[in-house]
Protein backbone atom coordinates (compact mmCIF):
# COMPACT_ATOMS: atom_id res chain seq x y z
CA UNK A 1 0.00 0.00 0.00
CA UNK A 2 1.10 3.37 -1.21
CA UNK A 3 1.98 6.27 1.62
CA UNK A 4 -1.23 7.96 -0.25
CA UNK A 5 -3.68 5.29 0.11
CA UNK A 6 -2.21 4.48 4.08
CA UNK A 7 -2.93 7.96 5.04
CA UNK A 8 -6.27 7.83 3.54
CA UNK A 9 -7.20 4.85 5.26
CA UNK A 10 -6.06 6.54 8.71
CA UNK A 11 -8.10 9.39 8.29
CA UNK A 12 -11.26 7.18 7.19
CA UNK A 13 -10.75 4.97 10.13
CA UNK A 14 -10.38 8.64 12.29
CA UNK A 15 -13.66 9.65 10.71
CA UNK A 16 -15.14 6.52 11.50
CA UNK A 17 -14.20 5.90 15.01
CA UNK A 18 -15.43 10.03 15.54
CA UNK A 19 -19.22 8.75 14.38
CA UNK A 20 -19.25 5.69 16.81
CA UNK A 21 -17.71 7.55 19.79
CA UNK A 22 -19.50 11.43 19.34
CA UNK A 23 -21.62 11.54 17.35
CA UNK A 24 -23.95 8.31 17.87
CA UNK A 25 -24.01 8.85 21.51
CA UNK A 26 -25.34 12.31 20.85
CA UNK A 27 -28.12 11.26 18.42
CA UNK A 28 -28.62 8.58 20.63
CA UNK A 29 -29.66 11.61 23.39
CA UNK A 30 -31.38 13.65 21.06
CA UNK A 31 -33.80 11.15 19.30
CA UNK A 32 -34.36 9.38 22.97
CA UNK A 33 -35.25 13.54 24.24
CA UNK A 34 -37.76 13.24 21.21
CA UNK A 35 -39.68 10.30 21.87
CA UNK A 36 -42.57 9.64 24.49
CA UNK A 37 -42.28 7.59 27.61
CA UNK A 38 -43.24 4.05 26.52
CA UNK A 39 -40.99 4.74 22.71
CA UNK A 40 -38.17 6.30 24.73
CA UNK A 41 -38.11 2.69 27.56
CA UNK A 42 -37.61 0.39 24.12
CA UNK A 43 -33.99 2.47 24.26
CA UNK A 44 -33.38 2.15 20.43
CA UNK A 45 -32.18 4.37 17.33
CA UNK A 46 -35.90 4.21 15.88
CA UNK A 47 -37.44 7.16 14.61
CA UNK A 48 -40.35 8.54 16.92
CA UNK A 49 -44.05 8.41 15.84
CA UNK A 50 -44.38 11.57 17.34
CA UNK A 51 -42.17 14.00 18.48
CA UNK A 52 -42.61 15.41 22.03
CA UNK A 53 -39.63 17.24 22.20
CA UNK A 54 -40.95 20.41 23.11
CA UNK A 55 -43.51 18.98 25.46
CA UNK A 56 -40.30 16.58 27.14
CA UNK A 57 -38.17 20.14 28.17
CA UNK A 58 -41.33 21.42 29.39
CA UNK A 59 -41.77 18.71 32.12
CA UNK A 60 -38.20 18.71 32.45
CA UNK A 61 -38.41 22.30 33.27
CA UNK A 62 -40.92 22.63 35.75
CA UNK A 63 -40.25 19.10 37.64
CA UNK A 64 -39.87 19.84 41.24
CA UNK A 65 -40.87 23.25 41.21
CA UNK A 66 -38.70 24.86 38.71
CA UNK A 67 -35.02 22.62 40.13
CA UNK A 68 -33.53 22.58 36.86
CA UNK A 69 -33.33 26.41 36.31
CA UNK A 70 -32.23 26.43 40.80
CA UNK A 71 -29.51 24.12 39.01
CA UNK A 72 -27.99 26.20 36.35
CA UNK A 73 -28.10 29.09 38.87
CA UNK A 74 -26.14 26.83 41.62
CA UNK A 75 -23.84 25.61 38.50
CA UNK A 76 -23.35 28.94 37.33
CA UNK A 77 -22.27 30.81 40.21
CA UNK A 78 -20.12 27.94 41.44
CA UNK A 79 -18.09 28.03 37.98
CA UNK A 80 -17.83 31.98 37.67
CA UNK A 81 -16.82 32.22 41.90
CA UNK A 82 -14.25 29.00 41.20
CA UNK A 83 -12.86 30.47 37.95
CA UNK A 84 -12.20 34.02 38.77
CA UNK A 85 -10.47 32.31 42.32
CA UNK A 86 -8.05 30.07 39.87
CA UNK A 87 -7.20 32.71 37.98
CA UNK A 88 -6.18 35.03 40.55
CA UNK A 89 -4.16 32.56 42.95
CA UNK A 90 -2.71 30.27 40.66
CA UNK A 91 -1.52 32.83 38.21
CA UNK A 92 -0.10 34.21 41.61
CA UNK A 93 1.36 31.52 42.79
CA UNK A 94 2.99 30.34 39.54
CA UNK A 95 4.56 34.42 39.60
CA UNK A 96 6.25 33.60 42.90
CA UNK A 97 7.26 29.61 41.97
CA UNK A 98 8.75 31.15 38.89
CA UNK A 99 10.64 33.76 39.78
CA UNK A 100 11.51 32.09 43.09
CA UNK A 101 15.09 30.78 43.02
CA UNK A 102 15.60 29.14 46.08
CA UNK A 103 16.29 26.18 48.66
CA UNK A 104 12.25 25.80 49.12
CA UNK A 105 11.37 26.14 45.74
CA UNK A 106 11.82 22.38 44.23
CA UNK A 107 9.45 21.09 47.50
CA UNK A 108 7.07 23.59 47.08
CA UNK A 109 6.68 22.52 43.52
CA UNK A 110 6.60 18.75 44.39
CA UNK A 111 4.02 19.50 46.54
CA UNK A 112 1.63 21.38 44.26
CA UNK A 113 2.60 18.93 41.59
CA UNK A 114 1.71 16.07 43.79
CA UNK A 115 -2.17 16.99 43.34
CA UNK A 116 -2.34 16.04 39.86
CA UNK A 117 -1.74 12.16 41.35
CA UNK A 118 -2.73 12.09 44.75
CA UNK A 119 -6.53 11.47 44.87
CA UNK A 120 -8.90 13.76 46.79
CA UNK A 121 -9.90 12.64 50.60
CA UNK A 122 -13.49 12.76 50.59
CA UNK A 123 -14.19 12.11 54.34
CA UNK A 124 -11.43 13.96 55.60
CA UNK A 125 -12.14 17.13 53.15
CA UNK A 126 -15.95 17.51 54.91
CA UNK A 127 -14.26 16.79 58.35
CA UNK A 128 -12.38 19.76 57.49
CA UNK A 129 -15.33 21.44 55.97
CA UNK A 130 -17.39 20.95 58.83
CA UNK A 131 -14.92 22.17 61.19
CA UNK A 132 -14.75 25.65 59.55
CA UNK A 133 -18.71 26.02 59.05
CA UNK A 134 -18.20 25.52 55.45
CA UNK A 135 -19.83 22.25 54.79
CA UNK A 136 -22.90 22.71 52.50
CA UNK A 137 -22.23 26.11 51.58
CA UNK A 138 -21.40 27.50 48.14
CA UNK A 139 -18.14 28.90 49.77
CA UNK A 140 -17.05 25.26 50.86
CA UNK A 141 -17.38 23.88 47.64
CA UNK A 142 -15.52 26.85 45.92
CA UNK A 143 -12.89 25.63 47.59
CA UNK A 144 -12.46 22.26 46.89
CA UNK A 145 -13.08 23.32 43.20
CA UNK A 146 -10.14 25.74 43.56
CA UNK A 147 -8.18 23.25 45.66
CA UNK A 148 -8.53 20.06 42.90
CA UNK A 149 -7.52 22.59 39.95
CA UNK A 150 -4.56 24.58 41.83
CA UNK A 151 -2.20 21.97 40.72
CA UNK A 152 -3.29 21.42 36.69
CA UNK A 153 -3.20 25.58 36.49
CA UNK A 154 -0.17 26.26 38.34
CA UNK A 155 1.41 24.11 35.75
CA UNK A 156 -0.05 25.73 32.95
CA UNK A 157 1.12 29.38 34.38
CA UNK A 158 4.73 28.33 35.07
CA UNK A 159 5.25 26.82 31.54
CA UNK A 160 3.74 29.77 29.99
CA UNK A 161 5.44 32.43 32.29
CA UNK A 162 9.07 30.95 31.75
CA UNK A 163 9.03 32.60 28.25
CA UNK A 164 8.56 36.12 29.86
CA UNK A 165 11.69 37.84 30.34
CA UNK A 166 12.85 38.79 33.87
CA UNK A 167 14.23 41.82 33.02
CA UNK A 168 10.23 43.29 32.84
CA UNK A 169 10.13 42.58 36.04
CA UNK A 170 13.62 44.92 37.12
CA UNK A 171 12.79 47.68 34.66
CA UNK A 172 9.43 47.66 36.47
CA UNK A 173 11.26 47.85 39.88
CA UNK A 174 13.59 50.62 38.38
CA UNK A 175 10.43 52.41 37.89
CA UNK A 176 9.09 52.33 41.14
CA UNK A 177 6.41 49.41 40.71
CA UNK A 178 5.75 47.13 44.26
CA UNK A 179 4.77 43.24 43.60
CA UNK A 180 1.11 43.99 43.40
CA UNK A 181 1.39 46.76 41.01
CA UNK A 182 4.17 44.60 38.90
CA UNK A 183 2.15 41.53 38.49
CA UNK A 184 -1.57 43.26 38.06
CA UNK A 185 -0.47 46.00 35.49
CA UNK A 186 2.36 43.90 33.73
CA UNK A 187 2.79 39.80 34.09
CA UNK A 188 -1.44 39.23 34.12
CA UNK A 189 -2.11 40.59 31.25
CA UNK A 190 0.60 38.85 29.32
CA UNK A 191 -0.91 36.26 30.22
CA UNK A 192 -4.26 36.34 28.54
CA UNK A 193 -3.83 32.91 25.97
CA UNK A 194 -3.06 30.30 29.44
CA UNK A 195 -5.90 32.70 30.93
CA UNK A 196 -7.93 31.34 28.17
CA UNK A 197 -7.66 28.19 28.10
CA UNK A 198 -7.66 27.56 32.02
CA UNK A 199 -11.34 29.35 31.73
CA UNK A 200 -12.60 27.00 29.37
CA UNK A 201 -11.36 24.07 30.26
CA UNK A 202 -11.95 24.39 34.02
CA UNK A 203 -15.52 26.17 33.45
CA UNK A 204 -16.56 22.88 31.58
CA UNK A 205 -15.10 20.56 34.14
CA UNK A 206 -16.20 22.34 37.48
CA UNK A 207 -20.41 22.75 35.53
CA UNK A 208 -20.68 19.34 34.59
CA UNK A 209 -18.91 18.26 37.95
CA UNK A 210 -21.27 15.05 39.59
CA UNK A 211 -18.75 14.45 42.68
CA UNK A 212 -18.31 17.13 44.68
CA UNK A 213 -21.58 18.37 44.25
CA UNK A 214 -22.90 15.68 45.35
CA UNK A 215 -20.24 15.24 48.59
CA UNK A 216 -19.99 18.45 49.48
CA UNK A 217 -23.14 20.49 48.51
CA UNK A 218 -26.10 18.22 49.57
CA UNK A 219 -29.45 19.35 49.93
CA UNK A 220 -32.50 19.88 47.38
CA UNK A 221 -31.50 23.75 47.55
CA UNK A 222 -27.98 23.18 46.59
CA UNK A 223 -28.76 21.04 43.48
CA UNK A 224 -26.50 21.40 40.01
CA UNK A 225 -27.57 20.26 37.12
CA UNK A 226 -25.90 17.22 37.22
CA UNK A 227 -27.57 15.95 39.78
CA UNK A 228 -30.43 16.65 38.69
CA UNK A 229 -30.29 13.22 36.45
CA UNK A 230 -31.50 11.52 39.79
CA UNK A 231 -34.77 12.87 39.31
CA UNK A 232 -36.06 10.71 36.71
CA UNK A 233 -34.53 7.25 37.35
CA UNK A 234 -35.41 4.71 40.06
CA UNK A 235 -34.94 1.26 41.36
CA UNK A 236 -38.60 0.64 39.41
CA UNK A 237 -39.87 3.16 37.28
CA UNK A 238 -37.24 5.70 35.02
CA UNK A 239 -38.71 8.33 32.37
CA UNK A 240 -36.06 8.35 29.86
CA UNK A 241 -37.65 10.70 27.89
CA UNK A 242 -37.85 13.29 30.25
CA UNK A 243 -34.06 12.21 31.55
CA UNK A 244 -32.45 12.19 27.90
CA UNK A 245 -34.51 15.67 27.49
CA UNK A 246 -32.40 16.89 31.15
CA UNK A 247 -29.01 15.23 29.44
CA UNK A 248 -29.58 17.25 26.66
CA UNK A 249 -30.74 20.59 28.17
CA UNK A 250 -27.77 20.49 30.34
CA UNK A 251 -25.38 19.80 27.67
CA UNK A 252 -25.94 22.91 25.77
CA UNK A 253 -23.95 25.49 28.09
CA UNK A 254 -20.67 23.71 28.07
CA UNK A 255 -20.80 22.54 24.30
CA UNK A 256 -21.66 26.05 22.87
CA UNK A 257 -18.26 27.24 25.41
CA UNK A 258 -16.40 24.76 23.96
CA UNK A 259 -17.23 25.41 20.30
CA UNK A 260 -17.39 29.13 21.20
CA UNK A 261 -13.82 29.27 22.29
CA UNK A 262 -12.32 25.92 20.54
CA UNK A 263 -9.36 28.07 18.81
CA UNK A 264 -8.69 29.52 21.77
CA UNK A 265 -8.08 26.67 23.95
CA UNK A 266 -5.59 25.26 21.18
CA UNK A 267 -3.63 28.60 20.46
CA UNK A 268 -2.85 28.31 24.63
CA UNK A 269 -2.14 25.00 25.24
CA UNK A 270 0.34 25.14 22.04
CA UNK A 271 2.11 28.56 23.40
CA UNK A 272 2.18 27.54 26.99
CA UNK A 273 4.15 24.05 25.77
CA UNK A 274 6.23 25.88 23.35
CA UNK A 275 7.15 29.02 25.52
CA UNK A 276 7.76 26.64 28.56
Amino acid sequence: MSRGARIWAVEIAAVAASIVIFWIPLYFVVLTAMKSAPEASLMNLAWPSKIELWQNVKDVIRFGDFMLLRAFWNSSLLTVLSIAAMVIFCSMAAFVMQRRNDKATPWISFFVLAGLIIPPAIVPTIWVLDEIHLFKTMAGLVLVEVALGFPFCVLLYRGFMAAIPREIDEAAVVDGYGAFRLFFTIILPLLQPVTATIIVTQSVTIFNDFTNPLYFFPGAKNVTVQLTLYNYTSQFVSQWNLLFANILLITIPPLALFIFFNKRIVAGMTAGSVKG
